[in-house]
């Protein structure tokens, strides 16, 4: 009897926790909070607005004014030791100096300047030497010098090739065409000094174009006409060693004098 006791109430128990248990599941009872969605099971209550982030980074713009490719300058080529000066419209007036000589001194009336694809010369005056000299190289030993130029004035004046000039000593080679046809070698120390001199039948002569040659190797100076070689010396008793370069352009008793020059050709021996 006691046996049958306690199973009913087992019984009992079981069944009060089953019904708790439905009533639970059933909404019976304490009352949960509902959506308004029908779906079966629990519904969490959706926000009604979008979730705010955090603002993303800035967009970086690429500047406009920096190239794809970075422009690199060339250097701008400069005096050269060997080359051919054309005075054209491309010639750099830097690379060039003069002075000016003579008995005669006056170079108020001097006009040197570009015209076209030549540099003329128009002297002025009488008995006026004007000295061209190439600076971009400062001193030369041995080098061969090729003048081309042009007699438009009268026929009576001097076109001459100077090497190893040595300007504050005063002392040169100068190898000197008269437009009559006569040629000197001077050594300058002191004064003009003759070394050697002649005549050629191959200077054209009056309003002509002729080219003149010098070449200085060692202590022999050789002197060309028109691409004919005239004569060479060896200087045993100046000797000079080394200087500038250039070219002169002298006026003597009749003007105009007026010269252009088309080409100076400095070149290695």
């Amino acid at each position: 009897m006691q046996t049958s006791l306690r199973s009913v109430i087992f019984f009992v128990s079981i069944l009060i926790f089953v019904s708790l248990a439905c009533s639970t599941l059933t909404g019976s009872g304490t009352d949960v909070p509902q959506s308004s969605n029908t779906n079966d099971g629990l519904s969490l209550e959706l926000p009604t607005t979008p979730p705010t982030f955090a603002a993303p980074p800035p967009t970086l713009e690429k500047p406009t004014n920096v190239p794809v490719s970075p422009t690199i300058a060339l250097p701008t080529a400069g005096p050269q030791r060997f080359y051919k000066e054309e005075f054209d419209v491309n010639s750099n007036p830097d690379n060039w100096s003069y002075f000016t000589t003579g008995p005669g001194g006056d170079d108020s009336n001097l006009v040197i300047e570009q015209r076209g694809e030549v540099l003329t010369f128009d002297l002025g005056a009488l008995d006026l030497y004007v000295y061209y000299l190439y600076e971009g190289q400062l001193t030369y030993d041995d080098v061969a010098l090729t003048l081309v130029a042009e007699n438009r004035g009268v026929n009576n004046n001097n076109v001459s090739l100077v090497c190893r000039m040595d300007y504050d000593n005063e002392e040169w080679y100068e190898y000197s065409f008269e437009s009559g046809g006569v040629w000197y070698l001077y050594a300058y120390k002191d004064g003009y000094n003759i070394l050697d001199n002649g005549g050629s039948n191959e200077l054209k002569q009056g309003l002509a174009v002729n080219e003149y040659g010098m070449t200085c190797e060692g202590n022999t100076i050789s002197m060309y006409i028109n691409g004919k070689k005239l004569k060479e010396y060896t200087d045993r008793t100046y000797v000079f060693l080394n200087g500038q370069i250039g070219f002169n352009i002298s006026s003597l008793n009749v003007l105009p004098v007026t010269v252009d020059v088309q080409s100076f050709d400095i070149k290695e021996p």
